[in-house]
């Protein structure tokens, strides 16, 4: 009865400024993105590993600015002219003369931001002009999350299912699980679906130790 309860409460994610949890970590670029229209050239890359919230940021971000997500392997040009414009893991390959094109009408459209878990100077470019845009493009960073920022993440994905467990739980998972957003919201869903009963230690040490649970846990 009481995983059906808290089924039933769950409550859906949206993926806006509001619901994003700030930090440190991620202060770099909330403040780059708070200051658009003004990005040099146009263009934001923002930078960082799987999982530290650069879709939930650049996904609220178009969402405020009436934004256009352009399909990275075959960006609508016309329709990105005069428009916010946001391109998605760009460092895992898109055309190199529409990405030039792109970042040219940047800066005289609503601006084009782009993710990417490499620096620009690190993509592969086979076109010497684009390759001197991509070195010159406006970058910030997202780290890794800290302690402050994981229980804050915890806190927000247990809220959202309804669930309150005990602060003792969240100083077990930071010591024991992956540190990331995507790693805190999967070792969330999945206590929540092992469990009939209240939340406890032992039940998030059964779901992190597990090794058939964690053969894809964000390896």
């Amino acid at each position: 009865m009481a995983r059906q309860l808290r089924l039933s409460l769950r409550r859906p994610a949206p993926l806006s400024r509001d619901s994003f949890i700030a930090g440190p970590t991620n202060a770099e670029a909330r403040a780059a993105l708070d200051a658009w229209p003004a990005w040099p050239g146009g263009c934001l890359v923002l930078v960082g590993p799987e999982g530290v919230g650069k879709s939930h940021l650049a996904q609220a971000w178009a969402k405020d600015h009436g934004g256009l997500t352009l399909d990275r392997q075959a960006p609508d040009l016309a329709a990105a002219e005069g428009c916010a414009a946001l391109m998605e893991d760009v460092d895992q390959g898109a055309p190199d003369e529409a990405l030039f094109h792109l970042i040219n009408l940047a800066g005289r459209s609503g601006g084009l931001l782009m993710t990417a878990r490499k620096a620009p100077s690190q993509w592969a470019c086979a076109l010497p002009d684009l390759r001197s845009r991509l070195n010159a493009l406006y970058v910030a960073e997202l780290q890794e999350p800290d302690d402050e920022l994981l229980v804050g993440v915890l806190k927000k994905f247990f809220r959202e299912r309804s669930i309150r467990p005990s602060d003792e739980i969240y100083t077990y998972l930071l010591r024991r699980m992956p540190r990331s957003i995507a790693a805190a919201q999967e070792v969330v869903r999945r206590m929540d679906e092992a469990g009939d009963g209240p939340i406890s230690r032992l039940l998030a040490r059964d779901v992190l130790e597990d090794q058939s649970q964690n053969l894809d846990l964000f390896e």
